[in-house]
C-alpha cells in the first residue's frame, strides 16, 4: 500500500511489536524501515501528536446489525478466498486492489469492512480514512469469527476445485 518500496518507514508499534512489523513489511518487499518509536503508540499519544482511530466491532455486534440494519459489507480478502466462502451480499474489493476501486465505497452511508481475521481490513480502513471516508467500522476477528454467528454465508467451495 506504500507506493514506493524505497520509502523510508518509521514504525509505531505495540510494545515489542517492531520485529513482527519489520518481518511482515520485508515479506512484501519493504526493506526501508529506518527505526521504531521507543514506547510505541503510548509515547506518540503522550507527546500530544495527532492520531486517528478506527471503530472495531465484534462478530456478535456485526451479527445484530446485519439482522436489523442490513449494512453494506465489504470483504477485502483475495478473490479466491471470497469465491470459496463469503457473507451473502458482501462486495469483494481485495485489499491489494482498493486504490482502483475507491468509487465503490460510499461516503454518504455507513459500511462494514472485514477480511479473514482483521489485519487486512484494518489496513483497508486506515487507507480509506486517510482518503476521507469516516463512516465505517471494521469487524474484529473478521470472517473467521463471523462464521460462528447466524449471519448467512455462501456454500463452501473448496479452492482447489476452482483451479
Amino acid at each position: 500500500m506504500i507506493p514506493d518500496v524505497q520509502q523510508e518507514i518509521l514504525l509505531i508499534t505495540y510494545p515489542d511489536g517492531q520485529e513482527e512489523a519489520i518481518t511482515r513489511l520485508s515479506r512484501v518487499g519493504y526493506d526501508n524501515a529506518i527505526g521504531y518509536l521507543n514506547g510505541g503508540f503510548e509515547s506518540w499519544a503522550t507527546a500530544g501528536k495527532d492520531f486517528d482511530s478506527v471503530e472495531r466491532i465484534s462478530a456478535t455486534e456485526f451479527e445484530k446489525s446485519y439482522q436489523t440494519e442490513k449494512p453494506l459489507v465489504f470483504d477485502v480478502r483475495k478473490k479466491s478466498e471470497y469465491d470459496s466462502e463469503h457473507i451473502i451480499g458482501a462486495i469483494n474489493v481485495p485489499l491489494n486492489e482498493i486504490n482502483e476501486h475507491l468509487a465503490q465505497f460510499p461516503k454518504d452511508r455507513p459500511f462494514v469492512l472485514h477480511c479473514a481475521g482483521g489485519y487486512r481490513s484494518m489496513l483497508a480502513a486506515s487507507i480509506l480514512k486517510r482518503r476521507g471516508w469516516n463512516d465505517l467500522v471494521d469487524v474484529d476477528g473478521g470472517f473467521d469469527e463471523m462464521k460462528n454467528t447466524s449471519v448467512e454465508i455462501s456454500e463452501y467451495v473448496c479452492p482447489t476445485t476452482m483451479l
